[in-house]
């Protein structure tokens, strides 16, 4: 049973229906025994970083998946702000976050439009399990303001062009360690490629 973490914020019809589709069992939960007991989890996310560690903490869910994930070491897929919210600080709101990753999320600093929205490829930096058969020709969705800057290499699974123009920036699309995963794109809205993503995430 892989869980999603209902706090208010997420994409969450989205990652239902791509489960449903894979035909993999699957619950939107708050509840700390659901959330201990699963399988895998995923957190996503779409909005303000402040908002949502507040919500995870009014919720009580901040030591439910410390537990979780740094204890039981349960499977986690971060999606989007899922993904920013394990990092240790964000920019958005200059507030902590679970500290799950050493890293930190910033405000995307160019003279290109932003918020980031659009399709892009990913330059593979780690061939790991939920990068199973992605090749570098393969489109996401993304959509964001804040990127991702890693202090630890080891932990860059890919990163992203914005786009070829000379201004261009690019960033960390997805990262791992150990057993957290998570990515700035949404699989859930990236086709036959996204699916493959869930479905490595599913078989870890």
């Amino acid at each position: 049973m892989t869980v999603i973490i209902d706090y208010g914020l997420g994409n969450k019809s989205s990652i239902l229906r791509v489960f449903d589709r894979l035909k993999s069992s699957t619950k939107l939960s708050s509840d700390p025994l659901e959330i201990l007991a699963a399988d895998k989890i995923i957190l996503p996310g779409v909005g303000h970083f402040s908002q949502g560690m507040k919500n995870l903490e009014e919720m009580g869910l901040i030591s439910v998946l410390n537990e979780a994930v740094l204890v039981k070491k349960i499977p986690v897929l971060g999606i989007c702000l899922g993904m920013q919210l394990m990092t240790n600080f964000s920019e958005e709101g200059n507030i902590k976050g679970l500290g799950w990753v050493n890293a930190e999320t910033l405000k995307i600093k160019t003279s290109l439009k932003i918020p980031h929205v659009g399709w892009n490829t990913l330059n593979i930096k780690n061939s790991n399990s939920i990068l199973k058969n992605i090749t570098e020709t393969d489109q996401f969705y993304f959509v964001h303001s804040y990127s991702i800057h890693c202090n630890e290499a080891q932990d860059v699974l890919s990163t992203t062009l914005y786009s070829e123009d000379p201004k261009s920036f690019g960033f960390v699309s997805s990262f791992q360690k150990e057993n957290i995963f998570g990515t700035q794109f949404h699989p859930e809205k990236s086709h036959s490629q996204g699916l493959k993503i869930i479905q490595n995430f599913i078989n870890v």
